[in-house]
């Protein structure tokens, strides 16, 4: 992994961290670290900016899927200040992963992310 790439790899471990942080202070710190202050995520279910209400979107699918996981499928590509990667669902008591998608972030001067763009490319009936 070159330096360049480090910076996504660190960027999307952090984004990661926020979507897998369970409890409210823990979720919390862990979107600010993630996000610019003015960051948003859009998905086809959600389009939110600031960190309360990318923290609220988070917390909202804990609550769907309870006892579930993020983990990342693939590898980190980027450039510039953009990278993409594939990231699962997975049900932490049997390792099923219902739910599957591809995201693009941006970065800014400090990489943290200023925009979530997620496709969800495998969802549950």
């Amino acid at each position: 992994m070159s330096a360049s790439n480090d910076r996504y790899e660190n960027a999307v471990a952090r984004y990661f961290e926020a979507w897998n942080a369970g409890e409210p202070d823990a979720l919390t710190k862990a979107v600010a670290a993630a996000w610019a202050a003015d960051g948003s995520y859009t998905d086809p279910l959600a389009e939110v900016r600031g960190h309360g209400q990318i923290a609220a979107v988070i917390a909202a699918a804990h609550e769907q899927f309870p006892g579930f996981a993020f983990r990342l499928a693939g590898t980190v590509d980027g450039h510039h200040d953009i990278a993409r990667f594939g990231w699962e669902l997975v049900n932490e008591a049997d390792g099923s992963a219902p739910v599957a998608g591809f995201d693009v972030i941006t970065l800014d001067g400090e990489d943290r992310i200023r925009s979530v763009h997620g496709f969800l490319d495998r969802v549950p009936a």
